[in-house]
């Protein structure tokens, strides 16, 4: 059986996921599927990236150790790809006793061969992104991928000879179709190749929380080295002898993921591979990101983008297809919950569900269920039969080049064909005429359409797609066959529910403004039994300001929430804090508070609080602090 061997990144562990998380990886999980039910034996691959100095310092800042730290998050990840169906074959952690032992055979090969050697790093580094820079690769003094600070960095390391492998790695980026989207080669090779590409550190000292160089303890191997190879150490590659899994599925055929990690993926890792003469990935496709529409809250933006809360309102499949639609290949797109649901009212809901709802009640209404081939043929069905003959190799091109949106837009294409053509042949005046056999034949024609299309959905929308199929007296299909007009010879149907229930986009987008209203509200609340210290400078980059509350009114629709107008010295602003349950309006104004003046705006209930209003609490208890005695607005507090 043909093999194919797909990997998405493996996540670091952060606790906090947003809906652009997930897309890479359910991208990667409709590749799978599609390729599964073209008869591949597939291994997807994805997991978790657990080393490094960020992982350290968070760790340490939750006062547990980097293990116990990343072992409490690991099980939310995991669940989270449950929730989406996600079908990986194994989960690798970076942490795994196997793929520790096999970074550490690796990296000494590569240092016994020559190809790591040891000095001393001078230059940038940013720590959320675990990446060296030089200074003319920073973008206005900061990282060129996150846009975040960079930390003077100066300390013994090895280093891998990238350098030596230049000429090598730029002929595989300019010289095969290695890398996709043709915009990433160019970046690639112009940015970072063509620029002067040097050896690379591969070692640190200045952190312990990583995997130890065997040869030398005082060094923990880079977490980038580290991560690239758990798409080997996987298979059970240990820097030696190629394990079965290695022989069975290595090379890899296709690394997916988000544009930012591509450098590591299509210049650090190739060179990697040729330094361990092993075969290199068949590709590697860098897509774009899914942008939120700015910071600020309102309904037409929306916010809303915890998968958890999304799926549990939506469900998985309505998530799934979203994602998939929604993103062109290789280019950024944006979210807002406003475009969500009106995806799935308008194709999940009335193309999909409205095609299958009606298909299903003519089936029974007119033929109690059973629907086999008429006799009665018109020309009027040729266009939507060929669009069926045509769909498999339309969807099967557009998967191969690893564009699940424009396969998604070819079977939606024949969705929208196969309800024109219920208007166009009216089988309700087809059977008040007792037209029977005319009326079979285009019921017969409406029901392959269901069949062909839920079929090539099953790799987007799995859960909707069983539900076609068992409306349709059928077995969820294991392969992609039999995906012509007429394979199927009769039919056995049934009613189903409503695939998707029509959603009041206002309603929900109300509904969608108060979730995050109240993640607002618990973080207002949110009290921690032990903050970590902090030292003078942190504090010093604190405003406290005292502010006369000039106006107050309670927020609509929000129990805990006041609305405040504060005068800030010669500025005025507005405030909204949740002590709704301690104080009245009338009570709040004339009062002196003390004001956090430097907070970033943020957005409750529509209205945008900048600053944060200082309240001391015990038990049920909470009492603003205030000045003890009366002070001008605007004055420091220090």
């Amino acid at each position: 059986m043909e093999k194919f061997y797909l990997t998405t990144p493996i996540y670091y562990p952060s606790g906090k996921w947003h809906l652009g998380h997930c897309y890479t990886t359910v991208y990667g999980d409709a590749v799978a599927r599609f390729k599964r039910l073209e008869g591949l034996d597939v291994f997807y691959l994805t997991g978790t990236d657990e080393h490094g100095q960020k992982i350290e310092k968070r760790a340490a800042d939750a006062g547990v150790t980097p293990k116990a730290f990343v072992d409490g998050l690991v099980a939310e990840i995991q669940s989270l790809w449950r929730e989406l169906n996600v079908s990986y074959t194994k989960f690798i952690r970076t942490t795994d006793e196997s793929h520790v032992r096999a970074v550490q055979n690796i990296f000494k090969r590569l240092y016994e061969q020559g190809d790591i050697y040891k000095s001393k790093y001078k230059g940038k580094y940013c720590t959320p992104c675990e990446s060296f820079w030089t200074e003319s690769q920073l973008k206005d003094g900061k990282c060129p991928d996150c846009g975040r600070d960079v930390q003077d960095a100066e300390e013994e390391s090895y280093f891998f000879r990238l350098s030596k492998y230049a000429p090598r790695v730029r002929e595989l980026l300019t010289k095969s179709d290695y890398l996709k989207p043709e915009s990433r080669v160019n970046e690639m090779v112009n940015n970072f190749i063509d620029a002067g590409l040097e050896d690379i550190a591969v070692s640190r000292t200045s952190f312990t929380w990583g995997v130890p160089v065997e040869f030398d303890p005082g060094h923990i191997v880079y977490v980038w080295v580290d991560a690239l190879s758990n798409y080997i150490t996987a298979l059970g590659y240990n820097g030696d002898a190629p394990s079965a899994d290695m022989q069975a599925y290595w090379p890899a055929d296709l690394h997916l993921m988000a544009k930012e990690i591509v450098r590591f993926h299509s210049i650090i890792w190739p060179a990697m591979l040729m330094a361990l003469d092993l075969p290199l990935p068949k590709k590697v496709v860098g897509h774009g990101w899914l942008l939120f529409g700015g910071d600020k809250m309102s309904k037409s933006k929306g916010n809303v983008v915890d998968p958890f809360v999304l799926k549990a309102r939506y469900g998985a499949d309505a998530l799934r297809y979203y994602l998939l639609r929604a993103m062109p290949f290789g280019a950024d797109g944006a979210y807002t919950s406003e475009a969500l649901l009106t995806r799935i009212n308008t194709d999940l809901c009335n193309d999909l569900g409205n095609l299958v709802r009606r298909t299903g009640k003519m089936n029974v209404q007119y033929f109690n269920g059973e629907i086999s081939r008429g006799q009665a043929v018109s020309g009027e069905d040729d266009p939507v039969v060929a669009q069926m003959n045509a769909l498999y190799g339309e969807v099967k091109a557009a998967m191969d080049e690893y564009k699940p949106q424009r396969a998604l837009e070819k079977i939606f294409d024949l969705i929208g064909a196969a309800n024109k053509y219920i208007d166009v042949t009216k089988p309700w005046a087809l059977a008040k005429e007792g037209q029977t056999e005319r009326l079979r034949e285009v019921l017969y024609v409406l029901n392959e359409a269901v069949r062909i299309a839920g079929t090539l959905l099953l790799p987007f929308v799995p859960q909707t797609a069983a539900k076609i199929m068992e409306g349709l007296g059928l077995a969820v299909p294991e392969r992609n066959k039999d995906l012509a007009f007429g394979k199927q010879k009769a039919y056995r149907t049934k009613e189903i529910d409503a695939l998707f229930p029509r959603l009041n986009v206002e309603k929900e987008l109300d509904e969608l403004e108060k979730l995050a209203d109240k993640k607002e509200e618990e973080k207002v609340e949110e009290k921690t039994e032990s903050a970590p210290l902090i030292t003078i400078d942190d504090f010093c980059r604190v405003q406290l300001r005292v502010a006369e509350v000039l106006a107050c009114e309670k927020v609509e629709k929000a129990d805990k929430l006041l609305k405040l107008t504060l005068k800030v010295g010669d500025e005025q602003r507005t405030v909204v804090s949740g002590i709704a349950k301690y104080y009245t309006p009338e009570e709040m104004v004339g009062k002196r508070v003390v004001l956090v003046a430097n907070l970033q705006p943020r957005v409750m209930r529509g209205i945008e609080s900048r600053g944060m209003i200082l309240c001391a609490s015990e038990g049920d208890k909470l009492t603003l602090v205030t000045p003890e005695s009366l002070i001008g607005s605007g004055a420091e507090v220090c």
